[in-house]
């Protein structure tokens, strides 16, 4: 008979919540147990199925299975707890954060050291003929055509820190945001986006260079949004706006150094 020094083992599986233990046996069955015990040459364990103890020689047990399925277990157990201690440590810091966020509606960068408030950009409609500011809740007369909405500058006053920038936006109703890529002109300004006005209905088609980003709610009406990607140098833009209707609103940003003024004298080699 198999003997040796007595060696207890027990396995305590209770932080899997519902979850039971398999005591694999050599002939490729196993018992249904939420913890076991060996003793000389016999297992001793507790059957889930029939709610009590029960025992069964060591030499019909597949201890190593066994072992190996109690340590990938404990394993697994480790890495989920890992897990949600590292999730529920970031809504912490997140929750800290929002915290910081002004309540007032707006752009809110998130810098290094601080968040700070983003200015709303003046914009401007540009036809061949006009050049008009836009602004929010008063429609602007449009005529049959294509125009654009421009913003003055080469660049904007903003450069932000590093290739992902992150926003908060809170916002005063439910609208439509995303950060865009602006396009720089040789007349010293940074086309938002293009207007084609439809003759007749009048209807607009609105077309600007959305980038992807991530969207996550943080509270009421308070969003964070950054970029899926590292933005390439350049200038862009957070913007809200409604579908087919000019009442666009825009915070400029730039990422790198800020370019010169296109008609700046050049520097003499």
């Amino acid at each position: 008979m198999f003997r040796r020094i007595c060696v207890l083992v027990f396995f305590a599986v209770a932080a899997f919540a519902a979850d039971t233990l398999r005591l694999y046996l050599k002939d490729g069955t196993y018992q249904l147990t939420r913890e076991y015990e060996v003793k000389q040459d016999r297992v001793r364990y507790f059957s889930t199925e029939r709610e009590d103890w029960e025992e069964i020689p060591l030499e019909m047990v597949d201890l190593a299975r066994t072992k190996k399925e109690v340590a990938d277990h404990e394993a697994a157990r480790k890495e989920d707890a890992k897990a949600q201690a590292e999730e529920d440590a970031a809504l912490r810091d997140a929750a800290k954060e929002v915290d910081l966020v002004p309540a007032g509606p707006g752009v809110y960068y998130v810098g290094q050291e601080k968040i700070q408030p983003m200015k709303v950009a003046e914009s401007t409609i540009v036809n061949d003929k006009r050049r008009t500011v836009l602004k929010i809740l008063s429609p602007v007369p449009m005529v049959a055509g294509k125009e654009t909405v421009e913003l003055n500058g080469a660049g904007a006053a903003l450069r932000v820190f590093g290739n992902r920038p992150e926003f908060y936006f809170r916002l005063s109703d439910e609208e439509r945001f995303a950060i865009i890529k602006l396009t720089p002109t040789k007349k010293n300004s940074r086309i938002v986006e293009s207007i084609d006005v439809i003759p007749v209905s009048k209807e607009l088609m609105e077309h600007f260079d959305e980038i992807a980003c991530f969207k996550r709610q943080v509270g009421d009406l308070l969003f964070k949004i950054w970029p899926e990607k590292e933005l390439d140098p350049g200038e862009y833009a957070v913007i809200e706006h409604t579908e087919g209707k000019i009442n666009l609103q825009v915070w400029d940003f730039g990422v790198g150094s800020a370019p010169e003024p296109s008609d700046s004298p050049k520097k003499k080699k």
